[in-house]
C-alpha cells in the first residue's frame, strides 16, 4: 500500500509543466456530480482559456442515444486538494453542441439573474449552512448507529464531543481543510442534531460564485466519504421519527440591508418572498415535505412566518441584525438537497428584480 501511497502523492511539478485538470459536472438528477480528469500543457487560473470538453450524456440521462454529445463550458477553478501541485479543479456547466444550455443546467439561467445591472449594484452576499448525513455503506444506516437500531434521543449530539456523541470528525475535518487549499471560502463546520449529522459552511460568497463554491464543496466532500468507505446522503430527512431533518439554511444580504436603514429593507424582501412562498417552496429541493413539519426548528411547509431569533420560521432575523438596524435574514426552507445556483439566484430575483 506505501507504493500505491507514494504514486498517488508524487510531486509533477518536478518533472513537467504538464497539470492534470479535473471537469466536475451536475448529473441528470440535479443532485449526482459526475466528473473526469485531462492533461493541460500548463497551468491555468483563468476559466476562459481552458478548453471546452464533451461527454456522453445518455450515460447521465441527459441525452439521447443517438445525439449523446454534451459540452462542457469551464466556470470555476479551484486547487485540486487530492492531487495538489499545480493541478486543477474546474466546476463546468452543460450545453448542446448548438450551444443552447441542457435543460439540468441550472447554472446559465443563476448567471443571468447576477449579471443584471440591479443585482450586481446590490452586491447580494450569500452564506449557505449545508447539512449532510454520513451512512454505513452497505446498510444506508447513520454511522455510528447500530444497524437496525437506534441511539439515545437527540440531545448530547449537537456540537458534541465524544466517541459516544461524535461520529465521523476524521472526514469532517478532512473535508474542512480540503476546501480551504481549494480557495473555497468555507466559514465552519459543527455536529448536528441528529447522531451522523454534520454541517458546513460556505459563504460569504457573492452572487454565482455561492453555487459554484458550495458545488465544489459536495464535490471535495464525496471524494473524501468515497476514500473512507461512507455514503453521504443530502435526503432532507433521512430517518423518520423523531430525529432532526437536514437543510441548507441560506443567509442572505444586499448593499442596501447592510446599510443604515437596512431593516426596512429586510421586512419588504421578507414581505415579497412571503407572496411568492409556493415558487420557493417548489424549488427549494426534492422531499421537503418530510423535513417541514413545524417540528425540530422548521416551519410548516404551507406556512409562511418570519421572527426575530426564532428557529421555528420560514425565515429567522438575528438579533444582531434588529439590535444594528441593518444586516442579515435566514432562510430556513431550502433543504439539503437543494440546488444553490436555484436558490440563490431566486432570492436574488424575488428580493431585487421582482416588482408585485
Amino acid at each position: 500500500m506505501s507504493l500505491l501511497s507514494d504514486l498517488i502523492n508524487l510531486n509533477l511539478s518536478d518533472v513537467t509543466e504538464k497539470v492534470i485538470a479535473e471537469y466536475i459536472w451536475i448529473g441528470g438528477s440535479g443532485m449526482d456530480l459526475r466528473s473526469k480528469a485531462r492533461t493541460l500543457p500548463g497551468s491555468v487560473t483563468d476559466p476562459s482559456k481552458l478548453p471546452k470538453w464533451n461527454y456522453d450524456g445518455s450515460s447521465t440521462g441527459q441525452a439521447p442515444g443517438e445525439d449523446s454529445e454534451v459540452i462542457l463550458y469551464p466556470q470555476a477553478i479551484f486547487r485540486d486538494p487530492f492531487r495538489r501541485g499545480k493541478n486543477i479543479l474546474v466546476m463546468c456547466d452543460a450545453y448542446t453542441p448548438a450551444g443552447e444550455p441542457i435543460p439540468t443546467n441550472k447554472r446559465h439561467n443563476a448567471a443571468k439573474v447576477f449579471s443584471h445591472p440591479d443585482v450586481v449594484a446590490e452586491e447580494p452576499w450569500y452564506g449557505i449552512e449545508q447539512e449532510y448525513t454520513l451512512l454505513q455503506k452497505d446498510v444506508k444506516w447513520p454511522i455510528g448507529w447500530p444497524v437496525g437500531g437506534y441511539p439515545g434521543p437527540q440531545g448530547p449530539y449537537y456540537c458534541g464531543i465524544g466517541a459516544d456523541k461524535a461520529f465521523g470528525r476524521d472526514i469532517v475535518d478532512s473535508h474542512y481543510k480540503a476546501c480551504l487549499y481549494a480557495g473555497i471560502n468555507i466559514s465552519g463546520i459543527n455536529g448536528e442534531v441528529m447522531p451522523g449529522q454534520w454541517e458546513f459552511q460556505v459563504g460569504p460568497a457573492v452572487g454565482i460564485s455561492a453555487g459554484d463554491e458550495l458545488w465544489v464543496a459536495r464535490y471535495i466532500l464525496e471524494r473524501i466519504t468515497e476514500i473512507a468507505g461512507v455514503v453521504l446522503s443530502f435526503d432532507p430527512k433521512p430517518i423518520q421519527g423523531d430525529w432532526n431533518g437536514a437543510g441548507a439554511h441560506t443567509n442572505y444580504s444586499t448593499k442596501s440591508m447592510r446599510s443604515d436603514g437596512g431593516f426596512e429593507v429586510i421586512k419588504k424582501a421578507i414581505d415579497k418572498l412571503g407572496l411568492k412562498h409556493k415558487e420557493h417552496i417548489a424549488a427549494y429541493g426534492e422531499g421537503n415535505e418530510r423535513r417541514l413539519t413545524g417540528r425540530h426548528e422548521t416551519a410548516d411547509i404551507n406556512t409562511f412566518l418570519w421572527g426575530v431569533a426564532n428557529r421555528g420560521a420560514s425565515i429567522r432575523v438575528g438579533r444582531d441584525t434588529e439590535k444594528a438596524g441593518k444586516g442579515y435574514f435566514e432562510d430556513r426552507r431550502p433543504a439539503s438537497n437543494m440546488d444553490p445556483y436555484i436558490v440563490t439566484s431566486m432570492i436574488a430575483d424575488t428580493t431585487i428584480l421582482w416588482k408585485p
